[in-house]
């Protein structure tokens, strides 16, 4: 046996001990143990069955599946969102730094984001798979075998918009005015949170089935994670930062990216593929769960951003009008 080996053996042997048990009767273990495989692993033959179609057409497989990856893009975005928000030290509303937490390094914050902004790109690219890989007419049917369940009860969705930002930015922008006078409770801010807006009935304004079922599940998670998130969400990060820091060129245009990846492109191309599908000559179909695609989807009307103090005044303005009139009406 080589020195190398010899030392291996040491370390692991200290490691063990301290569970109290003799590094031999892990060896034995490692014995006894099968081969790691591939699909052990990833367990891949469970994954295959959790698709249940609700009726025969055979495109609502595409539905399921692209939901379901979607569903684990979020997921990795939220395991880099808090390893963001448990690095460094947490800022208070009134600017103090807490906990006993190292600086947070500038490097791995702009590696965190870089990667949710990738997962996103990659989400918003293969969108294509919604917006042009399914036949209208079956869409058009097994939709109404889904009501009222809607992508709008996305709660990943939800949990990344409360990480990222100040819980302030995602209050109805109608709100926000008036609000801000109050020095609002998180929960006062959940009870006018933007979202609201999109899921009320055409026609007569109330709480649609789809919120009110959505509200009843993860009101309260929500509420948990704003406080939780209230000192180290991506803006807070971002002010703990020392002033020079806050001035990376590449951080701000990670940051300026995210921003855009989360509330624009991804609302738009799911505007994108309501007008290739719900749009008609003489009406609008509404959403399966009911909801206001029309005026919840377009980021101009919705005017939600998480870093509003990194753009310009004009850009605030503008924003999302580019892509819609790049992306849908010249289409």
């Amino acid at each position: 046996m080589d020195s190398k080996t010899e030392e291996k053996i040491k370390l692991l042997a200290e490691k063990y001990a301290q569970t109290g048990q003799d590094i031999n009767g892990y060896l034995d273990g490692l014995l006894l143990s099968n081969y790691l495989t591939y699909w052990d692993y990833t367990q891949v033959e469970t994954l295959l069955t959790l698709q249940h179609p609700k009726t025969d057409f055979p495109d609502e497989m595409i539905f399921i599946m692209y939901h379901q990856i979607t569903e684990l893009y979020f997921k990795l975005a939220l395991h880099e969102l808090e390893q963001i928000g448990n690095n460094g030290p947490d800022i208070l509303p009134n600017g103090q730094l807490v906990g006993n937490k190292e600086k947070l390094e500038t490097d791995f914050f702009i590696e965190r984001v870089g990667r949710i902004n990738r997962y996103f790109e990659s989400l918003t690219k293969s969108f294509e798979i919604m917006i042009n890989g399914m036949e209208k007419e079956q869409f058009l049917r097994y939709r109404m075998a889904l009501l009222p369940a809607s992508g709008f009860q996305s709660a990943q969705y939800r949990k990344i918009e409360i990480c990222s930002t100040d819980f302030f930015n995602l209050v109805d922008k109608d709100v926000r005015p008036t609000l801000r006078e109050k020095n609002p409770s998180i929960e006062e801010m959940f009870d006018n949170i933007y979202w609201n807006k999109g899921a009320t009935e055409l026609s007569t304004g109330k709480k649609t089935l789809t919120l009110l079922q959505f509200e009843k599940k993860y009101g309260k998670e929500f509420i948990k994670l704003a406080h939780e998130y209230k000192s180290k969400n991506v803006w807070a990060k971002y002010k703990s930062l020392s002033d020079e820091d806050r001035k990376n060129t590449k951080l701000i245009n990670a940051l300026k990216e995210l921003d855009v990846n989360v509330n624009i492109n991804w609302p738009l191309v799911h505007y994108k593929s309501a007008v290739q599908y719900l749009q008609q000559n003489t009406e609008d179909i509404s959403a399966t769960g009911g909801t206001n695609w029309q005026k919840y989807l377009p980021p101009r009307f919705q005017k939600r951003i998480f870093y509003p103090e990194i753009w310009t005044a004009a850009e605030v303005d503008d924003w999302g009008k580019g892509w819609v009139v790049t992306n849908v009406f010249k289409s």
